[in-house]
């Protein structure tokens, strides 16, 4: 892999808002690119490490502006293990074993979209979720802020593939915001054990019906898991690549 851009590249601001419990939280946010398009890429448990650093290279050769809130862990690599301790350690903004009911950062990820979208001045922005992370994708579809999303391997509730990590109320939200709008996409490798074939067909039952398709799914061949960053592979020719590069065309539609 190219060396990516480095952080120290990226314009770097810090951002507070509240979350449901009336407490505000603050992360920093880093931005590059000066394209008329925006992608929020929301890291995953991974953290922001060296692929997720090349996929911003390549929205902003794509003609993006890329902000990538910094939520846990260090910048430039990976650290799994470490992470989901910080993780556990963050039960304030992250409760990724719940059921029914989304984690209180989804609050200061919308607030940040609406943030980015009047700063900037684009009609709405597009989000890719990843991981831990992937299911918050999907929650910021019923801000009028987003107009596009990606759940990559959307992995939440931690521990059951039988429920999502959304309310009720929620649910009837992005199913309403996505009656106006396109089908966001989902994806996940056919034999991943964390986002398994269950919990794909859970969510094509609660958001998919004869009268819309709110939800396209993609299924890679194989056993990875980090359609994106760690498992992708930059041809032309593998499923990984093509399902980013209809991902990309998704959100250009939506975006220009």
């Amino acid at each position: 892999m190219q060396q990516p851009t480095q952080i120290n590249q990226y314009e770097k601001t810090v951002f507070t808002a509240p979350i449901r419990s009336g407490h505000s939280i603050q992360h920093d946010v880093y931005a590059r690119g000066n394209g008329n398009k925006v992608v929020v890429i929301i890291q995953e448990l991974p953290g922001i490490g060296q692929e997720t650093l090349a996929l911003a290279d390549r929205f902003v050769a794509r003609g993006y502006r890329v902000y990538l809130p910094h939520l846990f862990g260090p910048i430039g690599k990976t650290s799994t293990n470490m992470n989901l301790l910080r993780v556990f350690c963050m039960r304030r903004q992250f409760k990724i074993m719940a059921k029914h009911q989304s984690s209180p950062i989804v609050d200061w990820l919308k607030a940040l979209c609406r943030d980015i979208k009047q700063q900037t001045g684009v009609k709405g922005v597009a989000t890719i979720g990843m991981c831990l992370t992937g299911n918050f994708a999907i929650s910021l579809m019923a801000d009028e802020s987003v107009l596009a999303g990606f759940a990559s391997q959307p992995s939440l509730p931690v521990g059951t593939q039988e429920a999502l990590h959304m309310s009720s109320q929620e649910i009837e939200q992005v199913k309403h915001r996505l009656d106006e709008l396109p089908a966001m996409h989902c994806g996940r490798f056919e034999k991943d054990k964390l986002c398994q074939a269950s919990k794909f067909e859970l969510l094509d039952k609660t958001f998919n019906d004869q009268q819309k398709q709110r939800m396209i799914f993609h299924e890679i061949p194989g056993e990875g898991h980090a359609i994106l960053t760690l498992d992708f592979v930059d041809d032309a020719q593998h499923p990984t690549h093509k399902a980013l590069e209809e991902v990309m065309t998704y959100f250009d539609e939506q975006l220009s």
